[in-house]
């Protein structure tokens, strides 16, 4: 679609699991990101973006709703989002075509994350979007809102992970990102009013399997069926991974993000042919990033340390300064004001409405009123110079880092940060994190940013402020967590149960 007034148009791009630091156009040494490199001549580099959650659901709940993670209540204890008015919903009541395509097992209408979108299709390699959108839509919804089943939910999701680990492994692996492309520029050609196209990029997420092109370049020689391909063995203590594997590694990771950028190549480059560039905002970033061994961890799980937090985040917009580095600390969730703010949407009567101190089109961008916190979803409690993080426990996860301990013979401690939520206020120069089953950690980021000196106890004036910071926070969303229930999956299902998952090929 050609439209003259199309200052109101978006296209939205998350780079699932792409890390900051391995990116050329923050100062990565491998090329990998020659296509976002032109990208920042015509955009804002934000340094110091802050994801609200380490993983996909929470964080995309949060880019569609405004709120923090405990407002609007994804996590994996509660794995779909329900009750609040998302960003899709609101431009299309105001009369745009929304569609949104990803490859993300938790982006599809079981999670009721595509609630709002005319158009959606997820490229999951487990099964065709139209199953999803259909029957394990609405099985998925009914076990949700049975306690009892809610945690068989949980397992569909583990085990179609299992069978995306197993499908697409090796030199069979088939990245779909292509086709979510192909899919939004069909989409937008075919717009005939302002549309909002949204898409989520899968390739960086373990497991990595590259094509041969960029794998030769960034990764030569290297087998991905040979490296370590699952986080929780290591994780656990199960496998040992050394220098030269990480390497490795992650020299398939960034032959991952390098597909990604040739691929956002492609799209950028059918707007500006197509006359769709000039009026269109452009946001890019990514949901959260990717530890390789940092912390002894290896995925994006069990703890909020920067690496999975400070995200890459570059915005091009007709009002926004080309080529600006932006030092300011912003909020993943303040994009749902962006967008809303940019559109000329206020959505009034949605769950949060339009705050444009949070949109960064705003002069008074995070100047925020701190009589007004707290006082409804999405507000910020106290002045602007903090973000806020939410890691609620990740039961999926857990299960299998339980099970591959067993396996390996190997007993872990449940008061461990495996089995602990947690929280973090942070500011671009320090952070505190409060954990549940472990001890609370504070660091100094402006001369420790690898987070490896815990200045907890200290009582820096950083520490005070950060501490009252988060805690304020935590008064505002609803106080400390609620418990956790952890029985076994399939010792709750009844034999029936058992053998509908079966026949969908969840189970042996």
């Amino acid at each position: 679609m050609t439209n003259d007034d199309a200052a109101g148009n978006v296209v939205f791009v998350v780079m699932d699991t792409v890390r900051k630091s391995h990116l050329s156009v923050y100062g990565y040494d491998e090329p990998t990101t020659p296509g976002l490199e032109r990208f920042a001549d015509e955009a804002a580099v934000f340094e110091q973006a802050v994801a609200p959650a380490p993983w996909t659901l929470p964080v995309h709940a949060s880019l569609f709703t405004g709120m923090y993670p405990s407002e609007h209540g994804a996590s994996q204890e509660n794995p779909y989002l329900e009750g609040a008015t998302t960003l899709a919903e609101s431009l299309s009541s105001a009369g745009y075509e929304t569609a949104c395509y990803s490859s993300n097992a938790w982006i599809t209408p079981y999670t009721h994350l595509t609630d709002g979108f005319d158009d959606q299709d997820n490229f999951f390699e487990v099964m065709p979007g139209e199953f999803l959108s259909g029957p394990l839509a609405k099985a998925w919804k009914t076990m949700n809102d049975n306690d009892s089943l809610r945690k068989v939910a949980d397992y569909l999701v583990s085990v179609g992970n299992k069978i995306h680990e197993y499908t697409a492994s090796g030199e069979g692996a088939d990245s779909k990102t292509p086709q979510v492309i192909d899919r939004t520029i069909e989409f937008i050609d075919d717009a005939d009013s302002e549309y909002f196209a949204f898409v989520n990029l899968m390739d960086a997420h373990l497991p990595y399997h590259p094509p041969e092109e960029y794998r030769a370049e960034f990764a030569p020689g290297v087998d991905s069926t040979e490296v370590c391909q699952n986080s929780k063995e290591y994780n656990c203590g199960a496998r040992e991974i050394d220098d030269e594997e990480w390497t490795a590694i992650e020299g398939l990771y960034d032959a991952e993000i390098r597909h990604i950028d040739t691929q956002l190549q492609r799209l950028f480059g059918w707007m500006r042919e197509n006359d769709e560039w000039d009026d269109t905002m452009v946001v890019v970033c990514a949901d959260h990033g990717e530890l390789h061994g940092e912390h002894g961890l290896y995925g994006h799980e069990f703890c909020i340390y920067d690496p999975l937090v400070n995200v890459p985040l570059m915005v091009k917009h007709p009002e926004v300064d080309a080529e600006r580095r932006e030092s300011q600390q912003v909020e993943l969730l303040d994009l749902y004001h962006t967008v809303l703010d940019h559109a000329g949407v206020d959505a009034d009567r949605a769950t949060v409405p339009l705050d444009r101190t949070r949109s960064l089109l705003d002069a008074d961008y995070r100047e925020f009123a701190e009589s007004d916190a707290g006082a409804a979803p999405g507000s910020h409690p106290g002045d602007g110079e903090y973000a806020f993080v939410e890691y609620y426990r990740p039961v999926v996860e857990l299960k299998q880092l339980e099970q591959k301990a067993s396996d390996a013979g190997i007993t872990l401690d449940e008061d461990s940060r495996f089995y602990s939520r947690m929280r973090a206020a942070r500011r671009p120069d320090a952070k505190y994190i409060r954990n549940e089953r472990i001890a609370d950690e504070f660091y100094h980021l402006d001369s420790d940013p690898g987070e490896r000196d815990d200045a907890r106890g200290a009582d820096s004036d950083e520490e005070v402020e950060l501490e009252a910071a988060l805690s304020t926070f935590e008064e505002s969303v609803g106080g400390e967590w609620k418990a956790v229930d952890d029985e076994d999956v399939l010792g709750e299902m009844s034999d029936d149960a058992k053998d509908r998952l079966q026949d969908l090929g969840y189970i042996d």
